[in-house]
């Protein structure tokens, strides 16, 4: 939690770096896509245009303030925001300084709305107000997210709980393996795009290595099954619920598969959505993992934790969104948008 409110010099500076990027794209609203004509001539394409008013509930991370005001703004959107009590000072002086820049910019700084207030009754009312707001986005724990979801008759683009995996497949490089798990796991432990669970072929010869490379960084491994008895530093488990749990923490559950399908069945079941990779350098095995896996972000022989708008090129993301619907991945500017159709014609009639 502290490291989510920490507003340092580094922070501040990143959220500059992200308004520039911001500043840097184009402006998606306008844009005309997928245009054709058809057989009487009609020329029928795709503009488009912003998604109205955007409600959006978060929790911890100030710099949301900054991200969800920017990319709102630069795709024509208003927002309106309500940030958690424990930030509740610092998203006050950035909103200020958020209205102070638009108002020099010469618009109404009204775009960017913000509840001056951390009643929870402020909530009630933004999920019920389907007259005014046009989605709400909730950013934040699984408990917020389930109270959004369960109540709202506004639209919700969300994201669940971001229990990630990495599968070790019996042939990635030992190098990698441990390079992309320690920095999937330990870089931000408490981030929604860090592993929760590493699950291993049943024929990879380095587990012990790659484990131990967790474990010098003070990862608790939580072990399933026979991989207990091959690694005897980590902790017992014998709940596959443990690969459902989004730890936050220097914490991670492993255990073995004995296929690709293997692994791809139990995050469909086990995960929740989110980011999930693969190590290997079989070309069928990678075809077969990312083609299969559900997630919003599957990954080959790369870290979860570049799951992140700014990461992605975006400049910005207003959240990472499991959805089905509309939007999947980090939430950008051309997610907040959505299209009309627009026929130009020359007197034709049906």
């Amino acid at each position: 939690l502290l490291d989510r409110l920490l507003l340092n010099e580094k922070r501040m500076n990143g959220m500059i770096e992200s308004l520039e990027s911001v500043i840097a794209l184009p402006d998606p609203v306008g844009e005309v896509f997928d245009q054709m004509k058809n057989s009487n001539g009609l020329i029928i394409g795709k503009q488009r245009m912003p998604l109205g008013v955007i409600g959006m509930i978060y929790e911890s991370r100030p710099n949301v303030t900054v991200e969800a005001s920017s990319i709102t703004i630069k795709s024509g959107n208003g927002i309106m925001l309500r940030g958690g009590s424990e930030a509740f000072h610092s998203n006050l002086a950035l909103a200020e300084i958020i209205h102070e820049g638009i108002r020099k910019a010469g618009f109404n700084e009204n775009m960017v709305g913000v509840f001056e207030t951390t009643d929870r009754e402020a909530v009630n009312h933004m999920l019920k107000a389907d007259h005014l707001i046009d989605v709400i986005i909730p950013r934040g724990g699984e408990g917020l997210i389930k109270f959004v979801c369960d109540n709202s008759t506004v639209p919700v683009i969300k994201h669940d709980k971001g229990t990630c995996t990495l599968f070790v497949n019996h042939d990635a490089p030992l190098e990698m393996a441990k390079k992309i798990a320690v920095n999937a796991k330990v870089q931000r432990p408490g981030v929604c795009n860090a592993i929760e669970n590493i699950i291993f072929h049943k024929d990879y010869q380095h587990v012990k290595e790659v484990l131990d490379a967790l474990k010098a960084e003070n990862v608790e491994i939580r072990c399933y099954g026979k991989i207990a008895d091959l690694y005897k530093d980590g902790k017992k488990i014998d709940d596959m619920n443990e690969f459902n749990i989004e730890y936050l923490d220097l914490i991670i559950s492993t255990k073995f598969v004995d296929s690709v399908e293997e692994a791809v069945s139990l995050i469909n079941e086990y995960g929740s959505g989110h980011s999930d990779s693969i190590i290997s350098k079989d070309y069928f095995d990678i075809q077969k993992f990312t083609n299969e896996v559900r997630s919003a972000a599957v990954y080959a022989n790369a870290s979860t934790r570049f799951t992140d708008g700014f990461a992605f090129g975006l400049g910005a993301e207003i959240g990472i969104s499991t959805n089905m619907l509309h939007a999947r991945g980090p939430v950008g500017l051309k997610e907040l948008t959505t299209y009309k159709y627009v026929v130009f014609g020359e007197g034709q009639i049906r």
